[in-house]
């Protein structure tokens, strides 16, 4: 077990009652911590937290507070080890790879059987394609035996159940946002009030698929929706760096809380799709404005450049926290200001009928200090392509045939399409949320990245950024700092 799996851990069981505002827990790459907007204690007592359905899972489950509140494979791991695959998140209803023809009676066998939520920290999601879709399923090589081709099953990372106030659309394909499931889509118009429907109509959902309950009164979804709402969680210190609200730095979760951060649905879109008709700005991120210039990188011939030692060779100290400091800032410019080619992007490219589309980060992760987009903008950068960019051979293989000409795709994963039934919303999905990425890994909805290293070397290859080893390292510091 991780060592700061077991610190994590030992703050969560030190009051059963409550969690200390902000109390830190702790990453590889620091510690994250949580805000309550309330200025309290964060209770640990509500329906969030309660048993609702008929399997032994709550909320909780899948969203703990330790792991941004979401998990990951190492904490997922070592509930497997410490329960013997008993804990309530072990359960074939979702969390197996498959529903039949396992074994869950020996410890060998739901070894086996919940691989990918050890592993990956995947959730399987079964969906039936709508009635009205422009496709139909022409085969599914399912390596786990779930090879039906009426209901599909698909396996996602649970999203955070925090910062959801910066949401534009709920779940990775936005099922709980679209008109066809009944829910709203969010818009400038209608948010917040579009938000805390869809997720109240969440909850419910959540409660009687994941839990298999048979419902919610209206108090308990109002006690799941208002604790969710108050919570804004973000890395809170590096383990070099150190605070990352300190030497003028605004990171951390406080300047989330309290409206401190503005957003409204569309505050930064590049597209023209702001309310107020502000133009885009690629600087998504001021927050450690204070620390760039602290130290230059290393140098050509120097410590990491080319022909030098490597970094923390003869002359680096690589637990100097001025160095950690600078190296943040320089990854957050990278975010901000490196420009490169955006093409074959499904509900980008195609849609603006522009095939190069020269941007930056920010062009997909507009949200000011938060990084997801600021409309509803599910897109397809190929990370459920089979043979793609990342390592997918883990998933399914699923062959799509369209009504109309009989053209097929193959995909790990139809996404949007599932929910639309459009052809042209095959593999898209939405973007998350950027803040405490440190504490919930492996990412992307299939959880194909391993880490945060994972995620730039796949967008450096992906859409041949070309960026240094000391950005794509000074990228990653920055990413971890969030």
């Amino acid at each position: 077990m991780k060592k700061w799996i077991v610190t994590a851990l030992a703050i969560v069981t030190a009051s059963a009652q409550t969690l200390p505002n902000l109390a830190p827990f702790p990453n590889a790459s620091g510690a994250a911590a949580t805000f309550n907007i309330n200025n309290a204690p964060i209770s640990l007592t509500g329906a969030f937290f309660q048993s609702l359905g008929t399997n032994g899972r709550s909320c909780e489950s899948c969203h703990r507070a330790a792991q941004g509140w979401a998990i990951s494979s190492d904490e997922v791991r070592s509930r497997f080890d410490a329960t013997n695959g008993l804990d309530p998140i072990f359960r074939t209803n979702d969390g197996s790879n498959c529903d039949h023809n396992i074994d869950t009676t020996s410890l060998g066998g739901r070894r086996q059987a919940y691989s990918l939520l050890i592993s990956r920290g995947l959730i399987r999601v079964a969906l039936a394609p709508p009635a009205n879709a422009e496709f139909t399923v022409a085969n599914v090589q399912n390596q786990y035996g779930c090879n039906e081709t009426t209901t599909l099953s698909m396996y996602r990372r649970p999203l955070p159940s925090t910062n959801l106030r910066f949401l534009s659309t709920v779940m990775w394909d936005g099922r709980e946002s679209t008109t066809a499931t009944g829910t709203m889509p969010i818009t400038f118009a209608t948010n917040p009030s579009d938000l805390i429907q869809d997720l109240r109509h969440q909850a419910v959902d959540a409660t009687t698929g994941h839990a298999q309950g048979t419902g919610l009164t209206q108090a308990q979804i109002d006690s799941i929706v208002n604790f969710e709402m108050s919570l804004m969680t973000a890395q809170i210190s590096d383990r070099v760096a150190g605070p990352l609200s300190g030497n003028g730095a605004t990171g951390g979760p406080v300047r989330l809380g309290a409206l401190a951060q503005s957003f409204f649905v569309g505050i930064n879109d590049p597209l023209g799709q702001n309310p107020n008709n502000i133009a885009f700005t690629p600087l998504i991120f001021d927050l450690f404005n204070a620390w760039a210039g602290l130290a230059p990188p290393p140098g050509p011939g120097g410590p990491g450049g080319p022909g030098g030692p490597p970094p923390g060779g003869p002359g680096v100290n690589p637990n100097d926290p001025i160095a950690a400091r600078a190296a943040i800032a320089r990854g957050q410019a990278v975010f901000n200001t490196k420009q490169f080619n955006i093409t074959r992007v499904a509900g980008l490219n195609d849609d603006l009928n522009q095939p190069n589309i020269r941007g930056t980060c920010g062009t997909c992760h507009d949200s000011l200090n938060v990084g997801n987009h600021s409309v509803s903008a599910p897109l397809n950068i190929g990370v459920a392509d089979v043979n793609g960019q990342i390592d997918t051979r883990f998933l399914p293989v699923i062959t799509l045939r369209r009504n109309s000409d009989g053209v097929t795709a193959r995909t790990t994963d139809p996404g949007r399409a599932m929910i639309t039934g459009k052809w042209s919303d095959i593999g898209r999905f939405k973007g998350p949320i950027l803040r405490a990425l440190a504490a919930r890994a492996p990412y992307f909805h299939n959880g194909s990245a391993q880490s945060i290293e994972d995620v730039v070397n796949f967008y450096n290859r992906r859409f041949n950024i070309r960026l240094s080893q000391q950005e794509r390292r000074d990228l990653a510091a920055f990413l971890n700092a969030l």
